[in-house]
């Protein structure tokens, strides 16, 4: 009788005593290897184990299936992506978007068979997604994803190659050429929305408004911030973030933190090397600090009353995060904009501010080198180029 293996364990190379045969069970089938104890045999159950370990713990198909259906598909596509989009133990943005993209796939044509998925119905559901009023770039993204899984499929022998082969037919939408919506460009922030801005933001944030706008770092990266990830040995500090947007194509991110970035950061430093510098807890506890510090009447005046208002304000709001995410953060940005009744405008904006800025003064490699534009196929020595570049930049201007 054949035995189911164990998650998370490998399958057992095991003797099958009737015949003196090696037997492995993968899938819940054995599989007979050879003479027990044999190099021919070992050398068989490390094939197999292989091939069983590479395609996500089961067996390869060698002949593709003509009773696969769509959700069957999807189903196996998104266990992939789920371990596959990762990163420091969490999943990643892209699990959401493929997420939506897949979703009316599922409802539209998943009884259907991956066998009868083809041209027309991609772009009946690309329709769905002109007609939800999404972005032609998002369409057209979305549309991407929903390719990707069958060219996963095709690529673990589940979709015939020639179902791929016609999806690859449909283009993707063109400016000004579909029913789409447009989307305008990301503008530059004037310095002087921003300005007005920090006026209504907490002091926190709004260094950390500054300091991106000095070093022309992501959100993400400004939110992540740690003092053990800063090299401040020499005259222009080097940032080098633990994690980032294209770590996974093995580049190395670098940030030059000039004098005037450095003065703003450093009465944030703190002697936790992993933690962020900059703190939604720390941020409260210096407010109430300073307001504490600005009280004009005698500690003990109302302490009952300023009791009862500290617990029941407790009981209200949350307890504040150890970390800001570039959510949180734009968030903080966009409603203190509108309390300033300058519109409102996201973190994102002051990278294209700085780029603007530094192309005008520098040219476009100093704003490719400053923000970290670096291309996949450029060689180490235009890495460090740009680095020394990045690091003249921010001394005389960050």
């Amino acid at each position: 009788m054949a035995r189911r293996s164990t998650p998370n364990r490998l399958p057992k190379y095991r003797l099958h005593k009737p015949t003196g045969l090696a037997v492995v069970t993968l899938d819940g089938r054995d599989f007979y290897l050879g003479k027990h104890g044999s190099k021919a045999s070992k050398a068989e159950y490390d094939r197999l184990t292989g091939e069983w370990l590479a395609h996500g713990r089961r067996l390869p198909r060698h002949d593709v299936p003509t009773d696969l259906t769509v959700n069957e598909l999807l189903a196996a596509y998104w266990q992939h992506c789920e371990s596959y989009y990762v990163k420091n133990g969490k999943p990643t943005k892209k699990l959401g978007c493929i997420r939506s993209a897949l979703s009316p796939v599922r409802w539209l044509y998943g009884a259907s068979l991956v066998n009868e998925f083809g041209p027309a119905a991609l772009k009946a559901i690309r329709q769905t997604f002109i007609d939800g009023n999404l972005s032609r770039t998002t369409v057209n993204e979305y549309t991407g994803w929903i390719k990707a899984c069958f060219r996963w499929g095709v690529e673990e022998s589940m979709v015939p190659s020639e179902v791929w082969h016609g999806l690859q037919a449909v283009r993707g939408l063109r400016k000004g050429r579909s029913e789409a919506r447009e989307t305008g460009p990301v503008r530059p922030v004037a310095d002087a929305v921003v300005d007005v801005t920090l006026t209504k933001l907490p002091s926190m944030v709004a260094d950390m408004v500054r300091v991106q706008r000095l070093t022309g770092m992501r959100p993400g990266e400004v939110c992540s911030m740690t003092t053990g990830e800063i090299d401040m040995s020499g005259a222009v500090w080097l940032y080098r973030p633990g994690s980032h947007k294209t770590e996974h194509h093995d580049i190395d991110r670098v940030i030059a933190i000039g004098p005037r970035a450095q003065s703003v950061i450093r009465s944030y430093v703190r002697t936790e090397l992993d933690q962020p510098i900059f703190s939604p807890a720390e941020s409260e506890r210096r407010r109430f600090e300073a307001l504490k510090a600005s009280r004009t009447s005698h500690p003990s005046c109302n302490k009952s009353r300023d009791a009862a208002r500290a617990n029941s304000r407790r009981k209200r709001q949350r307890r504040p995060c150890e970390r800001y995410t570039p959510t949180s953060y734009r968030r903080a940005i966009v409603r203190a904009a509108e309390r300033a009744g300058v519109g409102a405008w996201s973190p994102n904006q002051l990278r294209h501010t700085r780029a603007t800025e530094l192309r005008k003064s520098y040219g476009i490699d100093a704003a490719g080198a400053v923000l970290g534009h670096t291309r996949l196929e450029t060689s180490q020595i235009y890495a460090e180029r740009s680095l020394d570049l990045a690091m003249r930049v921010a001394r005389e201007t960050g």
